[in-house]
């Protein structure tokens, strides 16, 4: 399984970028994204940004990671890493609807 990490790029270049999460430096390659500005989200998975993504979804993703991370040591208050979830009705995505 591999899972997605959001990053934040840092310094660019033309086949990969200096980018930054939790406070850790790595350089990524972006062949399949395109040169992004400083500032710009990448979702990235081994090394290899696959996605640009909002400011938004990147808060989202790096929140379920935290949970993750706090679960796996046995805690057990994180809903409030899932503000946008919690008391709402779960809904199906759009092309599982009938």
């Amino acid at each position: 399984m591999c899972i997605g990490i959001p990053m934040r790029v840092v310094e660019a270049g033309a086949e990969s970028a200096l980018c930054e999460y939790r406070g850790q430096l790595s350089r990524i390659d972006t062949m399949l994204v395109g040169e992004q500005q400083p500032g710009a989200w990448l979702l990235v998975f081994l090394d290899t940004a696959r996605e640009v993504i909002s400011a938004d979804k990147a808060r989202q993703i790096a929140d379920a990671l935290e949970a993750m991370r706090l679960a796996m040591q046995g805690h057990t208050n994180f809903d409030h890493l899932f503000a946008d979830l919690v008391e709402r009705e779960p809904e199906l995505p759009e092309f599982l609807r009938t």
